[in-house]
């Protein structure tokens, strides 16, 4: 498949998952608006459709909570093909949302966009718009995901990582109950590979903290301490980093002086914070276990994907040579869990499997960086299995294994924002 088909099959994708204002990730599989992947799926967007790549935020930002958090899923529309659905989660919206967050990468991504304009006039407009709704988000995590002041903030419940069921998070989900839960029937195994997904065990366990966080009312000021499971993800605070120093910028730009100078000061505590999660031992940064005080001796992608925020030059070479060495042995990059250790699995979700969206941040990252040389092997990696096989979810990283949901948005996205930003061999 040359390049140019490839973007045209992208856009076909993308058409398809489109709902007007909002896209869903896949038909079927997740039925509804996902925070993070409309984000990322704007970027794609932004490259023959300004006015759609804007919707797509604006959509999102406009079921933000009145505390500023902005949710995970937004249930614009019925469908019982999905569980939990917006009866589990209780939170009383008029239009019905989730009440945890995702990682927040609308404010790079408003960036990007804002950047790359060619309707400068709109941009401006839809931008002025749209960053105090960010700021007030960015500032909900420091509020309420970080109460005692640390600079970093932490996750109560893993699918607000992104990366539902990462070998990260096994050992402290083994202090979240399952009593109570009660009876359920799943939904995302009908659509995808059992063998593809987290567990029934792992299930429960999210449906118990689910449970916990609605009998408290989804008071996000009581939240934190009421969870047994509060992790600290390498690659969530540096996407929040990021996508604060983004906010910075642009606001800075627009002559947005006080969101310019409050974003400015949680990057620099942010960035000074993560030094505390570097692990010379496995040369990438780790999860902290804040119930514990510990970190968390797990190498996952979460540790790489730091790359993304502004952290020191010489830990973003110490990670381009982790990956190096996770190259060894695997065939494709990046992979979400270091192949040489027994908790990897190829095929489920978050244990193994490359993402499009890691690698293409993570090189972001590095550009940012300065350290070029392993992009073209990342960005190579990610063509290599569209043409394998397909648009994906996401893919085994050693036998290209297409798992997950099929005809997939965000990855769509990517492949057009790659195909447009890298110079690369037709």
């Amino acid at each position: 498949m040359n390049h140019a088909d490839m973007i045209q099959h992208a856009r076909q994708v993308l058409s398809d998952n489109d709902r007007g204002t909002y896209t869903v990730p896949t038909h079927g599989l997740y039925p509804f608006q996902w925070n993070w992947d409309s984000a990322l799926s704007a970027l794609g967007f932004a490259h023959y459709d300004e006015p759609r790549a804007w919707s797509e935020i604006e959509t999102l930002m406009a079921h933000q909570w009145e505390d500023g958090m902005v949710p995970h899923i937004i249930f614009h529309q019925p469908d019982d093909g999905y569980f939990p659905g917006p009866e589990v989660w209780g939170t009383g919206r008029e239009v019905p949302t989730t009440g945890i967050t995702q990682p927040p990468v609308s404010g790079f991504a408003v960036r990007r966009i804002y950047d790359r304009a060619r309707d400068k006039d709109l941009a401006e407009a839809k931008a002025r718009a749209l960053l105090p709704k960010i700021h007030a988000w960015h500032e909900w995590f420091y509020r309420d995901r970080d109460p005692e002041g640390t600079g970093l903030i932490a996750l109560l419940h893993p699918w607000e990582s992104g990366r539902d069921n990462s070998v990260d998070w096994d050992d402290a989900f083994e202090r979240v109950p399952t009593e109570g839960v009660g009876p359920f029937t799943r939904r995302d195994t009908t659509h995808a590979n059992p063998a593809h997904r987290p567990t029934d065990e792992q299930y429960k366990r999210y449906i118990w903290l689910v449970k916990k966080f609605r009998s408290l009312g989804w008071d996000n000021s009581k939240l934190h301490a009421a969870s047994p499971f509060k992790i600290v993800d390498p690659g969530f605070n540096a996407i929040l980093i990021r996508s604060c120093e983004d906010v910075a910028d642009l606001a800075a730009r627009l002559g947005m002086d006080e969101i310019a100078t409050a974003s400015r000061a949680m990057v620099d505590k942010g960035v000074a914070a993560m030094e505390t999660l570097w692990s010379a031992e496995m040369s990438q940064y780790l999860c902290y276990d804040r119930c514990k005080g510990e970190l968390v001796q797990s190498p996952s992608i979460g540790g790489i994907l730091a790359a993304f925020a502004p952290i020191p030059k010489a830990r973003a070479a110490a990670l381009v040579r982790r990956i190096e060495t996770l190259a060894g042995s695997c065939n494709y990059l990046i992979p979400s869990h270091d192949p040489t250790h027994p908790e990897f699995d190829g095929l489920r979700y978050w244990r193994g499997p490359v993402w499009l969206i890691v690698n293409y941040m993570v090189a972001d990252g590095f550009a940012r960086a300065g350290e070029t040389e392993i992009i073209p092997r990342i960005i190579n990696d990610c063509l290599r299995l569209i043409e394998t096989s397909g648009f994906a979810e996401y893919h085994d990283p050693i036998t290209a294994e297409p798992c997950g949901g099929p005809h997939f948005t965000w990855t769509a996205a990517m492949v057009i924002e790659i195909l447009n930003t890298y110079e690369l061999a037709a």
